[in-house]
């Protein structure tokens, strides 16, 4: 009986692979060995189709950005495409919250972090905002939405009231944040864009000029 062949190897395999490795195991987990174990073929293989595990890294974390959705920003306000990308890239990188680091270092070559950069800087600097001023709120938006993907604020604190009871006084209820992980780190998360985005909208008026009114369909999600 002839063997079943196997299956051909090809880039979306392997980083498919890749990033589930490093979603379930982190960073540290891969290596071209263990890539190609887990794709069940000799590691030379994996150079047929990328140089480097550095390759393999930037792939991976480009198939994570390649999910954020960034098309507000040729027709919505600036408010509300910051909104939207903001909510966006979170989903993308609290699904994969191994990558972040990796994604934190910047975009590199990588083509789609190269695109969503030039999205953003492109439609600040369409709505008005000086180019010095648009890299610094894709920075400032990049850091937060970045930040907030890296861990679970509310799984910080472990649920033990005797621990806090007996030294901290002001976090007697501390215990309870783990099982309230969704309210409290999403609510967290909204408090401060919308911060952020109040925050910038008064910047605008006061250095760019009036805003109008955003319309009823524009309103916060």
């Amino acid at each position: 009986m002839p063997r079943p062949r196997q299956p051909l190897l090809d880039r979306q395999r392997i980083v498919e692979a890749a990033r589930a490795v490093i979603d379930a195991e982190g960073l540290s987990a891969l290596s071209t060995r263990r890539l190609a174990a887990e794709l069940g073929v000799q590691g030379p293989s994996l150079y047929n189709h990328f140089a480097t595990k550095q390759e393999i890294l930037d792939a991976v974390a480009d198939s994570v950005t390649a999910t954020v959705d960034t098309s507000a920003f040729a027709t919505r306000d600036w408010r509300v495409a910051l909104r939207q990308w903001a909510l966006s890239y979170r989903r993308a990188l609290s699904a994969h919250p191994n990558i972040v680091p990796y994604l934190a270092q910047g975009p590199g070559r990588r083509p789609a972090a190269l695109a969503m950069a030039d999205a953003v800087y492109g439609g600040l600097v369409r709505a008005g905002w000086p180019p010095a001023r648009a890299t610094h709120i894709g920075a400032a938006l990049r850091y937060f939405v970045a930040g907030s993907a890296l861990g679970s604020f509310a799984r910080g604190f472990v649920e033990d009231p005797e621990l806090y009871a007996a030294h901290y006084p002001h976090l007697t209820q501390a215990h309870r944040l783990p099982g309230h992980q969704e309210s409290v780190d999403e609510g967290a998360f909204m408090l401060g864009l919308d911060a952020l985005l109040h925050g910038l909208a008064a910047e605008y008026e006061r250095t760019v000029g009036p805003l109008a009114p955003l319309e009823s369909t524009d309103a916060p999600e």
